[in-house]
Order: structure tokens, then sequence, then C-alpha cells
């Protein structure tokens, strides 16, 4: 196989955004000596589909999902947000939002209502959201919410229904949420932060095992120098980064302790 593809769909957030990973990965991928061509791939198409396919050269994955092998991928670098709670980290958590109108002042105020979540081999949408409610779990098994609305796929999906009124309370990528903040406030005007949850492994740049072994160390190189680039700094400002970190495998393990809390739990989705 000789062409591999590049994509950021779970962070092109518009198309601007969209645009500067675009130019972003061309810097890399041509510093590392590894052509690529950048395929967009717009929602509503399925995340999983394009995770699974053979000539993947550098797109971005959920760490969940990575953990979970839902794909057979070589995680190769992973963003680090340029936000203060990121802490420095290739790291991020979900904001629990609710519409700035609501009468809600703290997360047990949304309990009896209705909590929504995108997908179960989501780490943002579902698996941080479930691990964070587990502590509020009743006794008796009683659920905290009169409605769990699943499957609503997308950060945006979250953001819509919680804004429509369809559910009361939502998890949000906190990362996902600067960047939309940053290019369409008018989305984000309308909602506010009632908490978040635990800091997680953040995506990464994955590769199919089909993309040779030296052009994986070569773009994680190119991933671990970016931020000394001159090109760097108007792509940074672009997309919130300070940088980028190397990762394998092994960096998203904690995703699935998680997992493995809730479901010993008896608590398999959330709400």
């Amino acid at each position: 196989m000789t062409r591999f593809i590049a994509n950021a769909r779970m962070y092109a957030v518009a198309p601007e955004a969209e645009a500067a990973w675009q130019a972003l990965i061309a810097h890399v991928a041509a510093e590392a000596e590894v052509p690529l061509d950048y395929e967009p791939y717009p929602a509503p198409q399925p995340l999983e589909v394009l995770w699974r396919r053979p000539d993947l050269g550098l797109v971005q994955m959920c760490g969940y999902p990575i953990a979970l092998r839902i794909a057979d991928v070589v995680p190769i670098a992973a963003p680090i947000p340029a936000l203060d709670w990121a802490q420095g980290r290739a790291a991020y958590r979900s904001d629990l939002i609710v519409r700035a109108d609501s009468p809600f002042t703290c997360l047990a105020d949304t309990f009896g209502h209705r909590i929504g979540w995108t997908v179960a081999h989501s780490h943002s949408g579902f698996n941080a959201l479930r691990h964070h409610l587990l502590p509020h779990r009743r006794a008796d098994g009683a659920p905290l919410y009169r409605e769990s609305v699943g499957e609503l796929v997308t950060a945006r999906a979250v953001l819509d229904a919680v804004l429509a009124g369809r559910i009361e309370v939502g998890p949000l990528d906190a990362y996902w949420h600067a960047l939309i903040a940053r290019y369409r406030p008018e989305m984000t005007a309308g909602i506010r932060v009632l908490e978040s949850t635990a800091l997680a492994p953040m995506p990464a740049f994955v590769a199919a095992p089909a993309l040779p072994a030296e052009a994986v160390a070569r773009l994680r190189q190119a991933f671990a120098t970016a931020a000394t680039r001159p090109w760097f700094a108007e792509h940074a400002a672009a997309l919130r980064l300070a940088g980028f970190a190397p990762v394998t495998q092994a960096d998203f393990a904690r995703t699935l302790e998680w997992d493995r809390a809730a479901v010993a739990a008896g608590y398999p989705i959330p709400g």
C-alpha cells in the first residue's frame, strides 16, 4: 500500500479548525518525510468505520476505543491542550453542561431529569461520564435520572440536545468545547458547565499497522519537536495547542480501569 490518509475529524469543530489541522499535519508529515493525503470525513459518518481503514496514516482516535482495541491501530502522538486544566499534559476531561438559564446549581440538582451521552465506545461522551456518576449511585440501584438518552453520537449533538431542552445535562469533550467556543461562540453562549470529570489520556493520532515502523518513528519524532518549529505558533494559536506527546497503547489503560469499575458496580449505562 503506497497511499495513506490523514484526518482530524474529532477536533475539526469548524471549517477554520479543520484547515488549521490540515496545515499542521502537512508540516509534521513533511518533516517526517511521510507522504499523506488529507481526506475529509465529515459527520455523521461513523468514526469506527474510519478507524478500521487499512490506509490510516495520521487520524485522530479516542483513547477508550484505542484501549478497547475496536480497531487495529498504532498510537503515535496526542495533543497537549494549551488550557490550564490540562496541566501541561496530553490529557482532557468532559464538561457536564446544562442550559445557561436552567435552575441547576450543582450536578445533583439534575438527578431525576434527563441525561444524554454519545456512543458506548466514547470516553468523553460515555466512559468518563459514567465514571463521574459512579460515586452517586444509590444503594438500591435505582437510576439517578428518569431518562438516559443515548446514541447522540457527537459532541455537537449533545450540545444541540441541551440547548433544545431534549436533555437537561450532557457531556462535552472539554477540548472540543474550548475549540467550538473559539470558532462558534454563539453556540456556547447558551450553556454553562456544572462540573468536569477527572483528567484522562487525550485522544491521539494513530496509524494503521500497514504504515512502516520507520515512518511511525519519524512521525512520532516530528510531533515531539513540533512546538520548537517556526510554523507551529500560528497553528497552536488556532487550535489552542501547547505541543504533542508521543504515546503508545499502554498510555490509554486508565480508560479500561474506569470501565471495569463501572461494570463491577453494576453500572453499565450513564444515568
